[in-house]
Formats: C-alpha cells, structure tokens, sequence
C-alpha cells in the first residue's frame, strides 16, 4: 500500500536570509515530520539586521500559487505568515474557502519583523482583523501583535489570559500568546483553546540569545505540522511549544551573520 505525507502549505514571505518565511516554515515543516509547499506572497530583500526591501507578489500569482498546490497534491494544514495587503489577505481568504482548505488554518499575524522592520501596511491589519482571523483555527500572535489586535496594552503575565480569552471569543479562534517579550526569567505563553474553553500554560525557561530571528514563524509552522499530523489541538501546541524552545536553545551557541540569527531548525538530526 502506498503511504501519504502529513501535507502542509505556508503562504507568506521570502526572507533571502533564511531564518524567518517562507525558508523558515519549510524547515520547520519538514524538521516536524511532514511535507512542506509554498506559496510566496512578498520577496523580502531581507538579513540579519534588518529588511530592506519588500517587493509584494502580484496577487493573482499569489492566486494560482496556492490554486496550483491544492489542485494537485492538497494539504491538511495551511500556515499563513506574511500578507502584507489587504489585496492578498482576501485573495488568500478566497481561494482557501474555493478549495475547502480552511479547516486547519494556523495564522501568524505577521506585523513587524524582529528586526523592527514593518512588515504589515497599516490600511492591511483592518483586513486581516475582519476577513482571514474569523476563519483560522488558531492564531499566534506575539505581544505587540496581540497589542494591536485587541486594543489594549499587555504589560504583566496575568494580562496574557485575559487578552487571550477576549480575542478568542472575539474572532471565534484559538489564541496561542507568546509571552517572549515579557521580563522575567521564566516564560509562560498562553493558550486558548476556543474548542474546549481551556487555558492552557506552557512554561520555559528565557534563553539568552539574539538568535530569535523567526521564531514566530517556526512556532505557527510547527503547531500547524503537528495539526496535519492528527495531533489534538493541545498536544498540537505543547509539541510545537518543545520544539522552538529546543530550537532556540540549542541555535544560541551559534554565529550566524552579524545581528539577530536563526533558530537551530534540525537540532534533532545535526549531531
């Protein structure tokens, strides 16, 4: 009997520095048991320290992208990162909903890069607020992501949960929240899950490093991978959760260019 992959198609941007979009999600993808396709919505002229240049796809490529992959080989997950327009926020919204794919979509509201760097247009977030959030199954904001979208400051770890249950039952998602930007040795994110009206915490320990270039993408390719893989919606997050932290510790010893690095993506298999 011929096997299938665990399938899962990123759409979002190209960083030609490898460590964050498109490049990123392919090598968490595979790193995390399943097969990876793309489809890029912006070719970011992009390093270590910084992005210079972002040069959107035009959103019927965009289009026929993802139209090209579903067509043909299907996915079980879709991660969606970088949108950069309204133009291709609801193009991608249409053509997943077109091809019934938009049962397990994992979206990261990707809005600035680590860099500092604005990834998002302003006139964008609206869009991405009242079209593509309702129809995911999960988000994974960061902090200043998570600012943006409810409205209000997070500013101690007991706002986590709170600002976490408002946006899920504002948007009828699931809320993974990353608590990285927060002081603190210890890490708790925070992880509602809309199905069952549950919080989970999932704590680590802060690594001190630079290397936490595309870390946001890594973790929403990561709980997608192991949606794709059947995994249940909480044991989807806490294995994604161990695989970034691993990935981060185990990337922190490591130079790479001469600002923020990347992620040890296949920490598991370069012994």
């Amino acid at each position: 009997m011929k096997k299938h992959y665990s399938r899962v198609l990123t759409i979002a941007g190209s960083d030609s520095g490898g460590g964050a979009g498109i490049q990123a999600d392919i090598k968490t993808i595979s790193a995390c048991g399943c097969y990876a396709m793309s489809a890029i919505t912006a070719i970011t002229v992009q390093n270590t320290t910084g992005v210079s240049g972002v040069h959107p796809v035009p959103v019927q490529t965009v289009r026929d992208q993802i139209a090209a992959v579903l067509d043909d080989i299907g996915a079980d997950a879709v991660k969606i990162g970088m949108l950069h327009s309204s133009e291709i926020i609801v193009a991608v919204k249409e053509v997943l909903q077109q091809y019934h794919a938009n049962n397990n979509i994992v979206l990261d509201p990707v809005m600035v890069a680590t860099s500092g760097d604005k990834l998002l247009q302003d006139e964008a977030i609206d869009t991405l607020k009242n079209e593509l959030i309702p129809v995911a199954r999960v988000i994974t904001p960061n902090i200043p992501e998570a600012e943006i979208l409810a409205g209000k400051k997070i500013s101690s770890q007991k706002d986590l949960a709170v600002v976490a249950k408002d946006l899920s039952q504002r948007y009828s998602v699931s809320v993974m929240l990353k608590a990285g930007h927060l002081g603190g040795d210890e890490l708790t994110d925070i992880f509602y899950n809309a199905e069952d009206g549950r919080i989970l915490e999932l704590k680590s320990e802060r690594i001190q490093t630079a290397n936490t270039h595309g870390t946001g993408c890594t973790l929403s390719s990561a709980v997608a991978s192991f949606i794709a893989r059947g995994y249940s919606l909480n044991d989807a997050v806490r294995n994604a959760h161990d695989y970034i932290h691993g990935a981060v510790q185990s990337g922190a010893g490591y130079v790479t260019g001469k600002g923020h690095g990347p992620v040890h993506h296949f920490y598991k298999y370069w012994k």
